[in-house]
Parts: C-alpha cells; structure tokens; sequence
C-alpha cells in the first residue's frame, strides 16, 4: 500500500539548500500608503481592466507591493517578497487566461520555480523549489503574477498560522486573533486587501478554516478534481483558493480544473450563476463528539439555515450517522503520520531534531510511532466506511450544512505548537471538529461568510455536498452571496480606495 500523502509528497524530494543570501528577502518593513483604486476590487474585476485596456499588469502588481509593504509589518502574511519578479513578470508576455495580470500568492507550503519554499519549518528555512508543483503551473496559466509567497505553519500541521520559523500570522479584523490555519496568510492577505485571492490548501480543513475566521469565501474541491494521475492510497489534501467572492473562486475552480482523458470526474466548468433548483438541506449542529458549538456559531449555523429556508430550500435537522470519536483517532494516526519524512531529513542532515523542528510536529511522530503499523491501514479501512456513509447520506440530502470550526477565533498563542502535546491535541481536535470528515470522504466543501461573533469576528458556515457536486456548492455559494452581501464589510486594518 502506497502511504505517502499527497500534501506531503513534496517532503520526499531532493531538498536544495541554498544560502539565504541568493533567495529573495523576507518581510520588508512597510513604506508606502495603502489606498489605491484597485484595492477592493475582486480578482475578475482586476482582470477586466487590464483585458480592456484600462490599466497595466504592471499597475495592478505595483499597486498591490505598496498594499504589502503598508500592512504586512501588523499582519505577517507575506513571508516571502517576489516583488521585482513580479514586475518583470506583469512586463509581458503573460499567459491569456481568466486573471491576466493579476497579483496573487502561492502558500509556502508549495513549490515555485526559483523560490523559497520553507513549509513553515527551521529546518528548511534555505530550501528552494527547482520546479513548479502541477498545480501551480495550471494556476500560473491564468495569467496571475506572483507577487509573494504567504505564512503557514510548519508543514500545514495546526489550524492557526504561527510557526517558530515566520511568526505569527495575525487576523486583519483583531490582530490579536488568529487568521487560522493552515492557509492562514493567504486568508489575512486577502482579507486586508493585499490581494484580491490567494492560492490555499486543504488537507484537514485548511481552505474552509482561514476563510471562516478571516470573513471569506473558500471552496474544498472534490478528491481528484482538480488533480491529474495515480494518487495515494490515503488521500486527504487539495489545492484550491480563498477569495472575497464566489465568481473568482468558481472562474479559477475552471481554469485549473483537470480535464484530461485520466480525470477521475467529469468536468464542472464554469459556474457562472445560481440554480433555480430548491435544495434538499441537512441541518447539523453538532461536532464529531456529538457536542453543541459556541453559541456565537449556533446563532450564526441557524441565521444561515433560516436564510436557506427563506430562499425556499428544504432545511431538515439532521446529519449521517457516524462513530465520530472512532474517526477522530484514524484521523489523527494519519495526520500523525506527516512528520516522518521531515524527522528522517533531519536525521540525513545530522542535525538535533528539537533543534529544526516543533515540539508539535516532534510529539505528532511520536504519537504516529505508538500507534503501531497498522494505524494507516486501519485508518484507510475507516475512512472508506465514511465515503460510504457520506454516499448514502447524499443519496437522501443535497447539502449537508454545518459549523466550520466550534468557536469564533481565537487568540494567538492558544494553539500555539510549543504547547505540550496533551494541550494542543485536546485544544485541536475541539475546534476543527466538523471539517477533516470531508478530506477523509474526498467529498467537495465550503465556507461562506454569513455570520459574526459578539467580538465582532467572523464566523464562517460550511456547506458540503456529494463527490463531485461542486457546481451544486458553487450555485448555491452565488445565490447566498446575492442574499446576504459580504463584499462590502472590511475589517479596520484592510486597504482601502484612493
């Protein structure tokens, strides 16, 4: 059985490790002003100016650096600046696709030709991409322009963003609060207007949770979308966006869609507006311990299913039936199975794990090593009980609709990987408690913006569908986004216009 995962495969590659000083810079501290037309326009918007005619790629691109280098010093979403490279990117020739000439972020978790790819980690604090990941290149062949890479933590293992290595990443509507994790920087870009999307990741939750911490839109496709050839036996990750609003989201979902003759799905394409179709829509509050979220979440989990209803959708309180706590414990085998090739590079370099690698990443491994070698088996036996649970379940149900996490977010620090490993896991597990289901199921899921905590924070509702269904999400996404506006609220620290 082949057990590497697939958002781990780049672990396994020949690490190059270069000298800093030949890599681009990190963070610069902040110069310029960040007001500029363009800053609260979303990315098809961006676009369609540089398609008419009406500004340069290379306006758009200094544009957004000025929006980085004024907010990026408060939130450190930025971790890595590719600003003359992009500009003598925007220069031309760019590839012709739906966002010709528009900034955008790669996380720093993937890989970049020519670029710093750290995975959030010491020990490859000096490693460089020598190729593009497949993905990206489909990404690049929209025509964005890469203007930096973002903040994640070490190696996409915690739902909040702050690393030993690129420091806290901090959340632009409280930036005493967390962005989430793992795409977190790509979401407080975005979130402050650095850039109207940005390139995310999602293997446990880590598209649906920045963009329901941060007030965004962000979409899990479905296992194989948008991927090409033979994948891991166990599965769980996938490439995709956070964006402000749906129609770059669905336009990018299409540009980057895979369509050759081995797609595992047909194609989806362009979801370019909502369904007159009504919706058959479960309803479920509870987490996968059978517990009730914050209250903060419950008030927002039933606004959101009142508005389905109101919208004349279905809304039945319900949920598939399952052994949650039984799919927690393979989760985590299969989460704690990530650090080994990381460990064993350590051990290659000779160098002191404790040194290069977090006390979370190190105490994951070791959690992994307890479990024994049939924990990914077993793991993999369960988790194709749950796509049949889920399958079945879709056969009654169009939409599942759930919490994104348990509670509003919350404080830098209080998942924070140097805490002891009791702490953390029992601190984890809690709060994203209703996402990794669907990367273990392979099913498509999203977060949509629709509801706010007395703090004033965001909170985000996930809906899901049945493999494949993503234009039923996409649809659905379209028509709430025209019910309950969200392109309009701001947080203080974000970009604004001249």
């Amino acid at each position: 059985m082949n057990l590497k995962l697939s958002r781990r495969a780049l672990l396994g590659r020949a690490m190059t490790l270069t000298a800093a000083a030949a890599l681009p810079t990190l963070r610069a501290t902040p110069v310029h002003a960040a007001n500029d037309a363009f800053a609260r326009l979303d990315a098809t918007a961006q676009a369609a100016l540089v398609r008419n005619g009406d500004v340069s790629a290379v306006e758009l691109v200094d544009a957004a650096i000025s929006r980085i280098e004024a907010l990026d010093g408060t939130l450190n979403a930025v971790t890595t600046e590719l600003f003359e490279r992009a500009r003598e990117q925007a220069r031309g020739p760019l590839p012709e696709g739906p966002f010709t000439g528009v900034p955008y972020l790669i996380k720093d978790l993937h890989d970049l030709a020519g670029t710093r790819n750290t995975m959030g980690a010491r020990l490859f604090a000096d490693n460089v991409s020598t190729a593009d990941e497949p993905y990206v290149t489909r990404t690049l062949d929209s025509g964005v322009v890469v203007v930096g890479k973002s903040n994640t933590p070490e190696f996409g293992l915690l739902g909040t963003t702050e690393s030993l290595l690129l420091g806290a990443c901090r959340n632009p509507w409280n930036p005493a609060y967390t962005p989430g994790g793992s795409s977190g920087g790509a979401a407080a870009a975005v979130a402050a207007g650095m850039v109207p999307f940005a390139h995310a990741t999602d293997g446990g939750g880590s598209i649906r949770i920045p963009a329901a911490c941060c007030g965004l839109f962000g979409l899990k496709p479905s296992r194989g979308r948008l991927d090409a050839g033979r994948r891991p036996d166990i599965d769980i990750s996938v490439q995709h966006c956070v964006s402000r609003s749906v129609r770059d989201s669905a336009t990018l979902f299409a540009a980057a869609e895979y369509v050759g003759a081995d797609a595992d799905l047909p194609p989806v394409g362009r979801v370019e507006r909502p369904s007159e179709c009504r919706l058959r829509i479960a309803l479920d509050t509870s987490n996968l311990f059978g517990e009730a979220p914050h209250p903060d979440v419950e008030i927002a989990l039933q606004h959101a299913a009142k508005l389905c209803a109101d919208l004349g959708h279905q809304v039945e309180e319900t949920g598939p039936n399952i052994d949650g706590a039984a799919f927690v414990h393979h989760f985590i085998s299969v989460w704690a199975s990530f650090p080994a090739e990381p460990i064993a590079a350590a051990k290659a370099q000779g160098l002191e794990r404790e040194d290069v690698l977090e006390p979370w990443t190190l105490a994951l491994a070791q959690e992994f090593e307890r479990r024994g070698p049939d924990a990914l088996p077993a793991a993999a036996r369960n988790f194709d009980a749950m796509a049949r649970v889920l399958d079945a379940f879709f056969q009654r149900y169009d939409v599942l609709l759930t919490p994104v996490l348990k509670a509003p977010p919350v404080r830098i620090g209080a998942q924070a990987p140097t805490m002891d490993y009791d702490s953390l896991y029992a601190a984890v597990t809690d709060w994203v408690s209703y996402t990794p289901l669907h990367n273990a199921t392979g099913t498509p899921a999203m977060s949509v913006p629709l509801g706010w905590s007395r703090d004033g924070l965001p909170i985000g509702v996930q809906f899901a569908a049945a493999h494949g269904a993503e234009r039923t999400l996409f649809e659905l996404a379209y028509e709430l986004e025209a019910a309950a506006p969200w392109s309009d609220r701001w947080p203080d620290l974000a970009a604004g216009t001249a």
